[in-house]
């Protein structure tokens, strides 16, 4: 007869077997971390990662076999659309790995020296070195902890940034406590004088609103790059002019074209107009109830 603990463990198998079936050709990777469920596959060229049993749950990590340089979602794009307001960042955070794909693009970039990278669940870690070539060092660290309390002992320790990169999900949306005026407040702390923040966030949401209330509150104007994913794109001390923006764009675009970010794709989605409610709650520390608001 079989022990519970060996019924749960068989259980779990199963289930990951019919979501890899379902979610592509070729399943080349399973797991069950203490925080996610992670399956890894193959399909159509791509090696994608997702934090869900759910087939139609979303991929949080997609390279091409062929060129894993390239970067292949919309929103990796857009959040490299932050150097058009910073062409010269020298240290970069990043919260949320996934597959690696952002941090491996920045490291590639030439200027940068340091890019920290936070990732709570060390399963992740690992399947994104094993399985996306995802290789940390000297310039490139890890942290495995949660982003919060990693922001909080940076701000102790006096860490400034030039560019802080929020990507960090679980297999629903953004952890609630990475939602709040607070916790932002603590990511603005962390920014130097013309320091640039990119937050990757959903398009299509009830969190929209009041996210981006939030936001405002914290940063004051930003744009707001929206396609399937909406990414958040400011700056301390206000927002460089759209033709600075243009002038950025042209000087780095034949360098970021080698990595799938196009010029003539990313300029017409700065936008800085308000698609809103004005009187949307702002997320706090005591109020952030993402799991009733996000109902997309």
């Amino acid at each position: 007869m079989l022990r519970a603990r060996d019924c749960a463990l068989l259980l779990a198998a199963l289930l990951f077997a019919g979501a890899a079936s379902a979610l592509g050709e070729h399943t080349v990777h399973t797991e069950k971390s203490l925080y996610r469920n992670i399956v890894v596959y193959d399909d159509n060229g791509l090696r994608c990662m997702t934090f869900s049993r759910a087939a139609t749950s979303g991929r949080q990590s997609c390279q091409f076999l062929r060129e894993p340089s390239r970067l292949v979602f919309n929103y990796t794009q857009m959040m490299m659309g932050a150097l058009y307001l910073e062409p010269q960042p020298r240290r970069v955070l990043i919260l949320g790995l996934g597959g690696g794909t952002l941090p491996t693009a920045l490291a590639a970039y030439p200027g940068i020296t340091l890019i920290d990278v936070v990732e709570i669940d060390p399963a992740v870690v690992r399947v994104a070195r094993q399985f996306f070539g995802f290789t940390p060092g000297p310039r490139l660290r890890v942290h495995e902890e949660d982003g919060r309390v990693f922001v909080k002992h940076a701000l102790r320790a006096g860490e400034r940034y030039d560019l802080v990169m929020l990507d960090a999900f679980d297999h629903e949306y953004i952890p609630e406590h990475l939602l709040t005026r607070e916790f932002l407040t603590e990511v603005k702390g962390l920014l130097g004088e013309r320091g640039v923040l990119a937050a990757n966030t959903f398009s299509n949401s009830r969190l929209y609103d009041h996210e981006s209330v939030t936001y405002q509150a914290v940063f004051g104007e930003f744009y707001n790059l929206r396609l399937n994913n909406r990414v958040i794109l400011t700056r301390v001390g206000g927002l460089p002019s759209r033709e600075t923006v243009e002038r950025n764009a042209t000087v780095l675009e034949s360098r970021l074209a080698e990595i799938g970010v196009q010029r003539a794709t990313l300029l017409p989605l700065f936008s800085t107009a308000h698609d809103w409610r004005a009187d949307a709650r702002i997320l706090t520390d005591q109020y952030s109830p993402s799991n009733l608001l996000n109902v997309r």
